[in-house]
């Protein structure tokens, strides 16, 4: 199952010519555009990942000019992170051309089969919301 979910992910990515931007990459994009400001140390923790891979993450997308750093306005240790205009461009595009290509698919499912993927992805993110704490 996760390898198929690993697939299904891929495989989205793929098709919207994100290969420049790895899924990594993308996964931060998506945080940083819910929550512009984001301290990277909050970054560090949802991604599940070290500081030094998350800064090496944003190092990539700020060449790119998709991401921009900024002194936090509560510590001058910290750096708080917003997407470009030009990464909520590019976000934005991935998102319609993903929407895009999901409603083909979904078109061609029945709405029996339609049901029961929404009645599986609703649990899968219960379940995984229920257990975000547990290692």
């Amino acid at each position: 199952m996760v390898e198929l979910l690993d697939s299904v992910w891929e495989s989205a990515r793929r098709s919207t010519g994100t290969t420049a931007i790895s899924t990594a990459q993308l996964r931060l994009m998506h945080l940083v555009d819910r929550q512009p400001g984001i301290r990277m140390r909050t970054l560090s923790q949802l991604l599940g990942a070290a500081a030094p891979s998350v800064t090496r993450l944003c190092d990539r997308l700020e060449t790119a000019g998709y991401l921009a750093r900024h002194p936090s306005p509560h510590s001058g240790r910290e750096l708080t992170l917003r997407l470009t205009a030009a990464g909520a461009a590019r976000l934005a595009q991935i998102r319609v051309h993903r929407s895009r290509r999901l409603s083909r698919v979904l078109d061609t499912m029945s709405a029996e089969q339609r049901t029961a993927l929404t009645t599986a992805l609703t649990a899968l993110c219960r379940g995984i919301t229920d257990t975000a704490d547990t290692p």
